[in-house]
């Protein structure tokens, strides 16, 4: 098990070097920036990505390592999160090895160091969100969520660093493939198809609902199927993956036991002037508007919590239907990192409305938290 405390875990010039790095200033870059410098991937341009990188992610790491360690309501002891904070600061020396990064075989062995660090970082989302809900174990079934503001904020933070980092890490990696996919830049696709993410995304949504419930409900989506336009199909996979995942699960266990067919998810891509939006929409019976605040917090989950039925830390990062509390939240902060949005409406006893806003002008540098 890991020190509860860095000193006991580290050497004072790692710790020294970790708090000198988390006080400097980051720098944020946008969704546009991203795919103009990318477009011209040469030797240069890797090297001078990689510069920055150096001193970026290394600014980025130490901050969220440092931030790991002075949690409040004691949520910093809980084992799940002393391993997501030695990660981090493993992490962060892993960087700091590089002194200099001065020609292309620097910048060569620097790609696969941080290439190694987000596959590392893979399991960062499920262990930290385990951790959470050791906590709200621990405190109980009085716990009020209003009263634990500092942790929402902590881990919209966090999310949002972590997003970041594998945002920056996923493009400079995905600029040294010599063979790009058509109208790729990195992570980037510039002529992305929503609908066909959609379908994507859905499938392997009804995937696990079949696989947890037996079958599941059927998903129908409306669109233009020519439309496109620049975003990262990985984040937007994510997000409609999460919102239809939700939808599956509340007209399954709403029609479960009837003898009516289950209605089918919905969803709608509209194509506007400022945003792209995304309306998934179900019959799962809705949600009680004292709740709907409650939809965006960690500490919340309409469904058993993974702990309930005995999950191990070296299982937590198994795909299921719902108990972690933070799928909607991730979504709105994925949402969120390139100018976006997550909005839900309900209608108590009939079904939820989830209204994914996408900025499509590209041109929002990422929120630093």
């Amino acid at each position: 098990m890991a020190a509860k405390k860095l000193s006991e875990a580290y050497s004072k010039d790692l710790i020294s070097e970790l708090k000198k790095w988390g006080k400097m200033k980051r720098t944020g870059v946008s969704l546009r920036y991203m795919t103009e410098f990318g477009s011209r991937p040469t030797q240069k341009n890797l090297l001078l990505s990689a510069q920055f990188l150096h001193k970026e992610l290394a600014i980025r790491i130490a901050r969220k390592a440092l931030e790991l360690e002075q949690l409040p309501h004691g949520l910093s002891e809980k084992p799940a999160v002393l391993k997501v904070r030695d990660w981090y600061v493993d992490s962060f020396s892993d960087v700091r090895s590089f002194k200099e990064i001065n020609d292309t075989n620097d910048e060569l062995a620097f790609t696969q160091t941080i290439k190694s660090i987000r596959l590392k970082h893979n399991s960062v989302a499920p262990t930290l969100a385990l951790g959470v809900q050791q906590l709200k174990q621990d405190l109980g079934s009085k716990i009020n969520i209003q009263d634990l503001s500092e942790i929402h904020q902590f881990l919209d933070r966090f999310y949002m660093s972590r997003i970041g980092i594998r945002m920056l890490i996923g493009q400079h990696v995905a600029l040294h493939d010599p063979d790009p996919l058509p109208d790729c830049i990195g992570c980037i696709h510039t002529r992305m198809s929503p609908l066909e993410v959609a379908q994507n995304a859905s499938e392997d949504a009804r995937s696990i609902c079949s696989r947890e419930y037996g079958s599941s409900p059927d998903v129908k989506i409306y669109g233009d199927h020519n439309f496109t336009f620049p975003y990262v199909p990985s984040h937007l996979h994510l997000m409609v993956f999460e919102l239809v995942k939700n939808s599956l699960r509340a007209v399954q266990e709403r029609f479960m036991d009837s003898d009516e067919v289950a209605p089918p998810v919905r969803i709608i891509v509209a194509d506007g002037l400022q945003d792209v939006t995304i309306k998934i929409s179900d019959e799962g019976g809705g949600i009680p508007r004292c709740d709907l605040p409650k939809l965006f917090s960690y500490l919340y989950s309409t469904a058993k919590s993974p702990l309930d039925e005995n999950m191990t830390m070296s299982s937590s990062d198994a795909a299921t239907m719902a108990g972690y509390g933070c799928g909607i939240p991730i979504s709105r902060l994925y949402a969120r990192y390139f100018g976006g949005d997550l909005q839900v409406i309900s209608m108590e006893g009939y079904g939820t409305d989830a209204y994914l806003h996408l900025s499509r002008l590209g041109d929002s540098e990422e929120p630093l938290s």
